[in-house]
């Protein structure tokens, strides 16, 4: 499978499972000339416009989520059955669309739409990748493991939560990243957000995703002014939290208001650069961003998300804190245990370079071309089925 190529792409809801494959998609294009490729997802959400982003054809199929309890008779409720007829619709919609498609391979990156596109390419004898970004296996890529032709992990320690009889069938690829995290440049974030930042002083740039974080918000307000007597900080709040920052900035001295740049959203052009400036980044740890962070080699404390699926966000952040790749916040997020965390960071330098070698040896940038690598194996009959 050298010059031609139809693969399907699946997976969706959240941006853990869309832009793996999105990276996964960019690196076929790249090395396959004529690769036609179908994004098979959920209409009016982020995997349809993340495939119109980049030019993939996409087909909507219906969705049935399930939602979980402890209590079996909780799952009986009304949104629960009627997603529930959903799941056969959906199946037959994406076996129309693969029959009309015929591509040579499926790459299913989990999400509930994964689920009916996986199990119509095993029946009709399509060549299934599955791809898992976290630790543990999400739902939807525990059901299609079973009867995927290949499965690719980020991290060695997931080969164990497979089934059994999946684990001859798994590779680890690592979790692709956007190809451009690689190419920061310090200058042009300290150009767009640190002009008037100390050049003696480190720079923390601290992220709650996207969205923000009100806890981690809360946290930095009262810490701001201990953490500007020892650091530049760069902080991405959420654009519906900037205000209130700005408020909690406001008392405090004008040479240390200096070291401070809050805004809503680091845009992905810029992030690359912010942690190519960055000494030491707060974050969570999810799947995605510890992708990143250990690609570039970054320290980072990292504050899991305590209500993140099965506890993957602890999970993940104690195993880079085993490997000396990262500190790790456990327990509560608070005052005190964000304070202790930072200051083990920013006192040593020597630690601090320490953790971004750990962390660099567990970075995977070229992730996405090995599970390209995989996608293409399958296609051509080389992986085992």
């Amino acid at each position: 499978m050298t010059d031609k190529l139809r693969a399907v792409l699946t997976g969706g809801g959240t941006g853990g499972h869309v832009f793996p494959a999105l990276a996964a998609a960019r690196q076929l294009r790249e090395t396959i000339a004529g690769v036609e490729l179908l994004w098979i997802g959920q209409a009016a959400s982020l995997e349809q416009r993340t495939a119109a982003g980049d030019s993939i054809e996409f087909t909507s199929v219906q969705v049935g989520k399930i939602r979980r309890s402890r209590n079996p008779l909780a799952m009986l409720n009304r949104a629960n059955v009627i997603d529930m007829v959903r799941v056969p619709v959906g199946a037959v919609q994406a076996v129309r669309a693969l029959s009309r498609f015929k591509p040579d391979v499926v790459l299913a990156t989990g999400g509930f739409v994964a689920v009916p596109v996986g199990l119509a390419a095993r029946l009709l004898r399509i060549p299934l990748v599955v791809h898992e970004q976290t630790v543990g296996l999400g739902l939807a890529n525990r059901v299609l493991a079973k009867v995927a032709t290949a499965v690719a992990l980020t991290s060695q320690e997931s080969i164990e939560e497979l089934p059994s009889r999946a684990r001859a069938r798994a590779v680890v690829t690592g979790n692709p990243i956007r190809a451009a995290i690689m190419d920061g440049d310090p200058a042009r974030a300290l150009s767009e957000f640190g002009r008037d930042f100390d050049p003696l002083l480190p720079t923390v740039y601290i992220t709650g995703g996207a969205q923000g974080s009100q806890q981690i918000n809360d946290v930095v307000a009262e810490l701001l002014e201990w953490m500007l007597v020892r650091a530049n900080v760069i902080h991405q709040a959420g654009p519906a939290n900037v205000d209130e920052l700005h408020r909690a900035a406001a008392s405090l001295p004008d040479q240390l208001a200096a070291r401070y740049q809050v805004v809503g959203f680091v845009s992905g052009d810029s992030v690359a650069d912010v942690l190519a400036l960055a000494d030491v980044v707060i974050s969570r740890s999810g799947a995605g961003t510890l992708a990143e962070l250990t690609a570039v080699g970054r320290p980072a404390l990292l504050l899991p998300l305590a209500s993140s699926a099965g506890g993957e966000q602890a999970t993940a952040a104690q195993l880079m804190a085993r490997a000396d790749a990262a500190v790790t916040v456990d327990g509560p997020i608070t005052t005190e245990t964000v304070q202790a965390g930072l200051e083990v960071l920013l006192s040593d330098p020597a630690r601090r370079r320490g953790i971004a070698a750990n962390a660099a040896a567990l970075g995977r940038p070229d992730a996405a071309k090995a599970l390209a690598g995989v996608v293409t194996a399958a296609a051509s009959g080389r992986a085992s089925s």
